[in-house]
């Protein structure tokens, strides 16, 4: 529930768009003088008038501010920033295809930069959950129980490109499972695979890996945020949804969507209510349980960031 503070102040529905051209960079423009933070950039876009859906707004706002009209999108992030004097909710959208060439119609100059070298720019603090999304894949790919590591490296070829890769041993100690990402990182992250461990943070550093991923259980007992690139958590409701986000966690993982073989009979969280967690996060959320990549066009139309999977992702 909002504060007494929070909610009296004025809320401006915005709807704003990352135009990802074909180099993978991404459009920014610098808010030109007489606007509040001038001289700061962000995403194109404005506000969303009455009757209008967010896509309706974007498609609006990105043809008198930069001169284009949407072929194609999809929904990327919701997030909700309070400044001092007003809340701001932001309805982000992925724009892959467009008509026109981008020009700043209102006075405002514009970059295409790419999601690592975005922050060189000085963006406004409402828009870092929007980078970090960027910044992700769409996979985020768990390695099924038991798994050899000789049939782990001849599989790393047939993973998605650029996915995260979590290597998930639970019947390893932490000396065999530390011999076993030795002997995967390489060949992963040489396919453009980003590793992701679950032990001890300080691993991820010593062995070289990319990020770290925190069980629900530990990320309650944190009291603040691990010191490596790349932090994500498993979630399954509000509150851990919270407490990632309070800790400064990168990403969050949010099951059961659906039910799932692996775990039958668990309690799941079904469409509607993963949708109003995710959109609710305030941070990007991968949802795991039940789910095929097949879906993944469709879990994204709920502002999830993508899926994370065993099954989905390896051969039975």
């Amino acid at each position: 529930m909002a504060s007494a503070t929070s909610a009296s102040r004025p809320c401006i529905e915005v709807a704003a768009g990352c135009l990802i051209d074909t180099q993978g960079r991404v459009l920014i423009a610098q808010r030109p003088i007489g606007k509040i933070a001038a001289g700061q950039w962000e995403f194109p876009g404005g506000k969303i008038e009455a009757g209008e859906s967010a896509y309706e707004a974007l498609r609006r706002e990105l043809h008198e501010e930069i001169g284009i009209d949407i072929e194609a999108a999809q929904p990327l992030i919701r997030i909700v920033h309070d400044y001092s004097e007003r809340r701001v909710r932001l309805d982000c959208w992925k724009v892959l295809r467009w008509r026109g060439e981008p020009a700043g119609r209102e006075a405002q100059a514009l970059a295409w930069v790419t999601p690592q070298t975005i922050t060189d720019y000085p963006i406004l603090a409402a828009d870092a959950p929007i980078i970090s999304a960027l910044r992700l894949p769409s996979d985020y790919v768990f390695t099924p129980p038991r798994m050899t590591p000789a049939s782990l490296l001849s599989a790393l070829p047939r993973l998605p490109a650029a996915a995260l890769l979590r290597l998930r041993f639970p019947e390893l100690d932490d000396h065999d499972y530390a011999t076993l990402a030795a002997s995967v990182l390489p060949a992963a992250q040489a396919l453009g695979l980003r590793v992701v461990l679950d032990r001890a943070p300080e691993m991820v550093a010593r062995l070289g890996a990319d990020a770290w991923h925190a069980t629900d259980a530990c990320l309650r007992d944190l009291d603040e945020r691990p010191d490596v690139p790349l932090c994500l958590a498993s979630t399954h409701g509000a509150d851990g949804l919270r407490r990632a986000r309070a800790l400064g966690f990168d990403a969050a993982v949010l099951g059961s969507v659906s039910a799932t073989l692996s775990h039958p009979g668990s309690a799941v969280l079904g469409l509607s209510e993963a949708s109003r967690l995710t959109q609710a996060a305030n941070l990007p959320v991968y949802w795991i349980g039940g789910l095929q990549r097949d879906q993944l066009a469709s879990v994204q139309q709920h502002y999830a960031q993508g899926i994370a999977a065993i099954r989905a992702y390896w051969p039975a």
